[in-house]
């Protein structure tokens, strides 16, 4: 053997024997892992009231005193500071904690609607035409007061950045309906002014878990979704061959590595494929009906809008995709609330009612779970001169209102009550944590057993501290 022979085969041998101990600890620790998950996600643990959820996002904080939490005797307190009997020493953002805290009355009429008598704000006509249909969890807590930590929570589960949203949890513990689609897509409105407010991918990131589980966002674009186009003059089944190829090529890497990667990076390229041909026949509305297209309200024909979302929401659902998730931002209003607030209300009231009536009449709302809500509410406050028709309101995490419909929740009913400043929770609190919990029950799963291995930690959802499914409002 030849001195350059030698050396060779020395380097090969390293080389192999370094893979076969990664090998060994790899599948010593990938081993563990996954026999926990696999335990533990043994799933649903029972018959679930949901086959999917629709989660209609308000990015920004819509304000309850205005639209949902009705406190007329405020009239009679305004331009009055806030009492610190009240307030409770409670952090304040740093845009209102140098003024003084005078309260600013809502600025809306309350009308009672359908035969529950459910007392919404006049800027939601829409939504009132449902009310028989949704269930208002008026006692909402969570424990962020600024906008990314806040809906990385109401998100995720957890403030920081880095584990898995809610989508992505319900992807990896009950799969896919459909092999053409992903499980988790994600919609993002397209404004018809530039947003200030971003909206961060970590808010559909899979974290820990593998990275097929991730939420797919499909643009109003003419590619929406990027890089999944062939280009032109490639012709499909050159395609299909390159896609078996490289599958061999990565099974053999796999067989060597056990990186659970590998596997996700197969799966993700043979979706891309199908994809191919599902997404264009999605994404085409001309099927829909003039009807339909008047339901959902005058922007419904705008690629991108809030309105045209919820069309696409439901024909995703109608495919059997398990989450959908939709973001709506913007509704940030420190300033002007009475025209800011107002234009969010005119983007999405219209739509959401219709989603939800358009579900009902296809015989859909009684397996899915629809969820509209942002990160937190506003604050009694006025921000500014409380007496200006610019004043606005700050964020508020102590108390707010989201609302439901569909499967396995209560129709036509109000859960929870805030106190006489719609400040503080005085009724049947519902933290975040509780929320997932309890969308996860209707989905089939315990949130308790519903675990995954990482780094010698089991996970879950709801995290380590106590949280409870609402009983409450289960029908």
């Amino acid at each position: 053997m030849s001195e350059i022979d030698s050396k060779l085969g020395r380097r090969a041998f390293l080389n192999q024997a370094g893979l076969n101990f990664g090998a060994l600890a790899a599948a010593a620790m990938l081993g563990d892992e996954l026999a926990a998950s696999q335990i533990e996600r043994a799933l649903p643990h029972f018959a679930p009231k949901a086959k999917r959820v629709i989660f209609l996002t308000q990015s920004g904080g819509p304000s309850q005193i205005e639209l949902f939490d009705y406190k007329p005797e405020l009239h009679k307190l305004a331009g009055t500071e806030l009492p610190d009997s009240v307030r409770q020493g409670q952090r304040l953002t740093g845009m209102t904690k140098h003024q003084k805290q005078l309260i600013l009355p809502p600025i809306t009429r309350f009308d009672a609607h359908g035969q529950c008598g459910a007392l919404i704000g006049e800027w939601l006509p829409h939504l009132g035409s449902i009310a028989d249909d949704v269930c208002f969890v008026k006692s909402m807590v969570t424990d962020q007061i600024n906008h990314a930590p806040a809906m990385t929570k109401f998100l995720t589960g957890h403030q920081l950045p880095g584990r898995p949203s809610f989508g992505c949890w319900a992807s990896y513990g009950l799969g896919s309906m459909n092999k053409n689609l992903p499980d988790y897509v994600v919609l993002i409105s397209r404004m018809k002014r530039g947003s200030d407010q971003p909206l961060y991918d970590h808010y559909w990131g899979s974290g820990f878990l593998p990275s097929k589980h991730q939420g797919v966002k499909l643009r109003s674009a003419k590619d929406p979704v990027l890089y999944l186009n062939d280009p032109d003059g490639f012709p499909r089944e050159l395609r299909r061959d390159m896609l078996d190829s490289l599958a061999s090529l990565n099974r053999r890497h796999h067989e060597q590595t056990l990186d659970p990667e590998i596997e996700t990076r197969i799966d993700q390229y043979e979706m891309a494929f199908r994809m191919q041909s599902s997404i264009p026949e999605l994404t085409d509305l001309s099927d829909e009906s003039e009807s339909t297209f008047q339901m959902y309200g005058p922007d419904s024909r705008r690629p991108g809008s809030y309105a045209a979302n919820c069309i696409l929401a439901r024909r995703l659902a109608e495919r059997g995709v398990r989450f959908i998730q939709l973001f709506h931002p913007d509704w940030d209003h420190h300033s002007r609330l009475s025209s800011w607030c107002v234009s969010r209300c005119i983007d999405t009231d219209q739509p959401s009612a219709a989603l939800v009536t358009d579900l009902k009449r296809r015989g859909m709302l009684d397996d899915t779970l629809v969820i509209w809500g942002g990160e937190f509410g506003r604050g009694v406050a006025g921000q500014g001169k409380w007496d200006s028709p610019l004043a606005g309101r700050d964020h508020h995490p102590r108390c707010f209102t989201v609302w439901m419909a569909g499967a396995g929740v209560k129709p036509g009913f109000s859960y929870g009550a805030t106190d006489d400043f719609s400040y503080n929770v005085v009724e049947n609190p519902v933290h975040v944590r509780d929320l997932h919990a309890t969308a996860l029950h209707l989905l089939g799963i315990d949130h308790n057993r519903f675990t995954h291995r990482h780094q010698g930690l089991d996970f879950k959802l709801t995290g380590v501290e106590e949280s409870d499914v609402v009983d409450g409002i289960l029908a």
